[in-house]
């Protein structure tokens, strides 16, 4: 190869040249390995439109209804372990009415596999989608709304996992 440029058709016929090795880069000028992550479990990010119609601090609730069931996982950014006594705020228009109404506001905490599940009545269309509204907002990682959209309308359950990072 002769040059201290590596271009990649050289690369390439090199690689074929060695029989189809895959070059790893090592020593080879010009080449950039790929960033390694270090492992771990990514904190979730807010999609848009997860907070829209929030309201802090919603009542614990048993239920918000039936029928329908929002449920999903708490876990730590990094290693993964799964959160235990987490709230999560759940919200949503369903048959008794949209995403402002007050009986559609309501909180569970995590059980101690990090899991949560919360009934309430169906879940119907907002702005043409069906989705949920999720929030964990309590301050000791950082605040994170999502917004599942159902695959329909006839849909019984939607899931959200979260993976939260310290503050």
């Amino acid at each position: 190869m002769g040059s201290e440029f590596i271009t990649r058709r050289s690369l390439v016929t090199g690689a074929a040249a060695l029989g189809g090795m895959a070059l790893m880069g090592a020593g080879v000028p010009g080449f950039v390995r790929p960033a390694v992550a270090a492992g771990g479990l990514e904190p979730t990010r807010t999609m848009r439109g997860g907070s829209n119609n929030y309201r802090p601090n919603a009542p614990l609730v048993d239920r918000l209804g039936s029928g329908f069931h929002v449920h999903g996982t708490v876990r730590q950014a990094g290693g993964g372990e799964p959160l235990s006594n987490v709230r999560i705020q759940i919200w949503a228009a369903t048959t008794r009415g949209g995403e402002r109404e007050p009986g559609n506001h309501g909180s569970v905490m995590t059980a101690a596999d990090g899991s949560f599940v919360l009934e309430m009545d169906q879940i119907v269309p907002n702005f043409g989608q069906p989705h949920a509204h999720l929030a964990y907002d309590d301050g000791q990682f950082e605040a994170v709304f999502l917004r599942p959209v159902m695959g329909s309308a006839s849909d019984t359950s939607v899931r959200a996992d979260f993976v939260l990072a310290p503050v």
